[in-house]
């Protein structure tokens, strides 16, 4: 393993960041058994409960599994872990893995449209205000890293209104992993964020209760900008 000592600032965070790249680089693999706690705490240089409490986060995020008087075992992540570690994903050692960020946006592109279409059947007219109201801000800033909130403010409202928890809570990962490279991907979502009429389009099929309307407004919506980060994602591994 390429584990190096870590500095004192944000201990359990440094050893939690360090073995997650192994175990998701493929350097530490499933079925393995990490070192003791003993070990990894000399080896990284910092106390025994540091090193405690991170593999007690790798156990929670389903990384590596802890066996009470036995040994620490990696765990196939691709098979065990859930949402919530994305944000951990997409930026490892102050990096976007390109990656992670093709995935986002594919998931992106196939949910969102189903999303509106189920805030369309179950929101309807009753969004009305909200969605007006956001798009408003979208419009209002012309800060490009702003409006990309405000769309996130938009699709917030939409979400809700679908009234389905997995699809929330799919959102709340899914925006946690996105919201840390808003600046980065600031003039590549230029294209969405600034189609004020296409967030019109999406809201008014919305509140007119239009299903397939508002799927198809969503598409048309996100698409460009999908393809086009999808195509600078790929040149980016390419290269």
């Amino acid at each position: 393993m390429a584990l190096r000592p870590v500095s004192r600032r944000l201990v359990p965070d440094e050893v939690f960041d360090q073995i997650l790249t192994e175990v998701v680089d493929g350097e530490l693999s499933a079925g393995e058994s990490l070192p003791s706690e003993r070990r990894l705490a000399e080896v990284l240089g910092v106390s025994r409960p540091a090193v405690r409490e991170a593999l007690q986060r790798m156990a929670m995020a389903r990384l590596v599994e802890v066996r009470h008087g036995g040994a620490t075992t990696v765990r196939d992540f691709r098979r065990s872990a859930g949402l919530d570690l994305l944000p951990r994903l997409l930026v490892r050692d102050d990096e976007l893995d390109a990656s992670v960020a093709r995935s986002i946006l594919e998931a992106r592109i196939v949910i969102a449209p189903e999303v509106a279409a189920l805030a369309a059947d179950r929101g309807g007219e009753t969004l009305s205000a909200a969605l007006t109201s956001a798009i408003a801000a979208i419009a209002a800033d012309a800060d490009l890293v702003v409006r990309q909130r405000a769309a996130l403010a938009f699709w917030d409202v939409v979400v809700d209104a679908a009234d389905s928890v997995v699809f929330r809570l799919m959102f709340n990962s899914l925006r946690a992993a996105y919201e840390p490279a808003l600046e980065a991907l600031a003039v590549l979502m230029e294209a969405e964020v600034s189609q004020v009429a296409g967030y019109r389009e999406v809201s008014a099929a919305i509140v007119a209760g239009d299903a397939g309307a508002a799927r198809e407004a969503t598409v048309a919506l996100l698409q460009p900008a999908t393809t086009s980060l999808i195509t600078a994602i790929h040149d980016l591994e390419e290269a």
